[in-house]
């Protein structure tokens, strides 16, 4: 009997006749054989099912609903239906790239991690532009990072399967479920990577979820990232936002270096991020003063946290 680990790979869909087709061919030509495509059609009134019923190969299973029940029912009952050991996500409008299930099942059999995560490309559809992504790596990096983003791709994410079983998507976090799952998973100890090669085309367009949903994901996403810094033990008065000099003094710097004591190991460069969020933008002349403060503040909050140079 074969110890390969099988891994199931994980796509919702809804609408999708536009893409689906691509997006299941870059699975199928994935160099990583063992694996499932489980595919869920939450009640298309397109030609989605149709575009389905064309492909047969034993390694697809297909579920079909009558109605609509939304993503966070729907990646649900794909993690629930999973039986491999490790859980994939891709979702019905993106392209995996051909090497993309080996480097990740490859990283996470080393135990280096338990959610792998990786670089992309996005794809500007209305322009047809192709931007590559700018991703931290570390697990600590990841960890600080999502206090103000979300630093995984959701799409370009594999995990143990018992990580996504254990915790499910949360009902009502439609439109930023993924975000409020890895604040979730990080408050729960798990483990986080980014790879640094690429391993998918992310396809950014008028009809994709967080575009329509934009005012409503913006508040899903602070209602968890205010949870997720409670659950770090920092005080209310210290969520990420634009302030002054003045209150950046007061409240910002000592955000910085309290995190770093709360996530040790977090790099300068993630700092710098995350401190540019207390900063405005547009400061004109005195930009090359803010990014210096912003790279003191940066600097003694990793030597705070123990990071070595």
């Amino acid at each position: 009997m074969s110890t390969t680990p099988l891994v199931s790979v994980l796509m919702p869909a809804f609408n999708a006749e536009q893409h689906i087709a691509q997006a299941i061919e870059s699975i199928l030509q994935q160099t990583y054989p063992h694996f499932e495509l489980l595919i869920l059609n939450d009640g298309s009134t397109d030609r989605t099912q149709q575009i389905l019923d064309q492909f047969d190969d034993e390694r697809i299973v297909k579920v079909h609903l009558t109605q609509n029940q939304g993503l966070v029912n729907a990646r649900n009952q794909l993690v629930a239906a999973a039986k491999g050991d490790y859980i994939a996500f891709l979702d019905a409008d993106d392209i995996a790239f051909p090497c993309r299930l080996q480097l990740q099942i490859s990283f996470l059999e080393s135990r280096k991690a338990d959610i792998c995560g990786g670089a992309h490309d996005s794809l500007y559809e209305s322009s047809g532009r192709i931007k590559s992504s700018k991703q931290r790596y570390s697990d600590p990096d990841i960890r600080a990072l999502i206090t103000v983003c979300s630093p995984l791709c959701n799409p370009a994410v594999m995990g143990r399967a018992d990580a996504f079983k254990k915790h499910p998507y949360r009902p009502g976090k439609d439109y930023a479920e993924d975000y409020s799952l890895w604040a979730e998973l990080a408050l729960a100890g798990y483990r986080f990577a980014n790879l640094h090669e690429k391993l998918i085309t992310y396809r950014i367009h008028a009809k994709q979820t967080s575009q329509v949903q934009n005012s409503e994901t913006n508040r899903i996403f602070n209602d968890s990232r205010g949870a997720y810094l409670a659950g770090l033990g920092m005080a209310g008065e210290f969520f990420p936002s634009s302030i002054s000099l003045v209150k950046r003094l007061q409240t910002a710097i000592p955000f910085m270096l309290q995190l770093n004591q709360r996530i040790r190991g977090i790099s300068v460069a993630a700092n710098y991020e995350i401190y540019a969020r207390f900063q405005f933008r547009g400061n004109g002349i005195f930009t090359p003063f803010t990014r210096l403060e912003r790279l003191l503040v940066s600097m003694l909050a990793s030597i705070r946290g123990g990071l070595s140079f």
